[in-house]
């Protein structure tokens, strides 16, 4: 079984930085791919940003892209989200996602990942 948790989350002003981890452990996967998704009250969990296994390979959502960034470090089996310039409507909790893939490629349909963590809240108040 593999394990996901997140942390780094909490309450920041506009235009504000924040940096969100994700751990996996447990029976780690020997390539997976990494995705982060937020989820605001009343809405559907929405993708952010995915990387692929050696970090050659990133998408990021429209809605974020200049402002966030996706990295990951394998040794540490840690995927990281750096938030710059963050706004209120970036309020949502995060989640991140772990799944095997074939080949160095990144996933970004929520549901084709198969572990996922419990989630981090991210405020920013204006």
């Amino acid at each position: 079984q593999v394990q996901v948790v997140e942390s780094g989350g909490g309450l920041v002003q506009a235009g504000g930085s924040r940096r969100l981890s994700c751990a996996a452990s447990g029976r780690t996967l020997s390539t997976y791919a990494m995705g982060w998704f937020r989820q605001a009250p009343g809405k559907e969990r929405e993708f952010v940003a995915a990387i692929s296994w050696t970090s050659l390979s990133i998408y990021y959502a429209d809605s974020v892209k200049g402002r966030f960034t996706i990295s990951r470090d394998n040794a540490k089996n840690t995927g990281y989200l750096q938030m710059n310039s963050l706004k209120p409507e970036d309020t949502a909790v995060y989640y991140c996602a772990a799944d095997s893939i074939r080949g160095d490629d990144y996933i970004t349909q929520k549901e084709q990942y198969h572990y996922w963590g419990q989630g981090t809240q991210v405020t920013v108040s204006s």
